[in-house]
């Protein structure tokens, strides 16, 4: 818990699951330990809500996985995956989740948005107007700057991915390249 968090804060939880999916599979080759994300951004708090945004792909075993976000205490939104003519896909929540926190917003004192999506600058923007404390926890590699310099508080997933990644974490190949490459370059 930071200072300006106490236990008498009602929050409420944002996870834009695919975000925070691909940012692990593409840093670390791991999966988001969704129980320990939650229970690290309630620190200790009163939850209000806890939403998960999740996108109906029809791949593997997606349905436990949703089943098993939902055990563990989200609220899980579903969208299907969007087919355009010409094989073009498309599938985000962007504006269901920003609903979902304008809606909620009176009824709490801090929002945890867990996405590095930029396009959610403008949602903790009004979230301070509000009088609510904007958190947002993601990898500091994908996310965006101008949301990270407009929350509140941030936490940097990638500073401490054992505590938030399922198993062992392994940097991406690509990041083991890039590595390699600077190290050329110095020398």
């Amino acid at each position: 818990m930071t200072p300006s968090q106490n236990k008498e804060q009602r929050v409420a939880v944002f996870v834009d699951v695919q975000n925070m999916y691909y940012s692990a599979k593409n840093l670390y080759q791991s999966k988001v330990d969704f129980g320990k994300l939650l229970s690290y951004a309630i620190a200790g708090r009163k939850i209000v809500r806890a939403f998960a945004y999740v996108i109906k792909a029809d791949v593997g075993s997606e349905k436990e996985f949703f089943e098993a976000l939902n055990k563990i205490g989200y609220e899980v939104r579903e969208k299907e995956l969007q087919i355009f003519y010409g094989g073009a896909k498309k599938g985000d929540w962007d504006v269901g989740l920003c609903m979902d926190a304008v809606r909620v917003m009176p009824k709490i004192d801090a929002m945890v948005l867990v996405s590095g999506d930029g396009d959610y600058t403008d949602l903790l923007d009004y979230a301070r107007s509000q009088g609510v404390r904007t958190e947002v926890i993601a990898f500091g590699k994908t996310g965006s700057g101008r949301l990270f310099s407009e929350a509140d508080y941030v936490t940097d997933m990638g500073e401490t991915a054992d505590k938030f990644l399922i198993g062992k974490p392994r940097l991406s190949i690509l990041k083991n390249v890039e590595e390699a490459t600077n190290d050329i370059k110095q020398n």
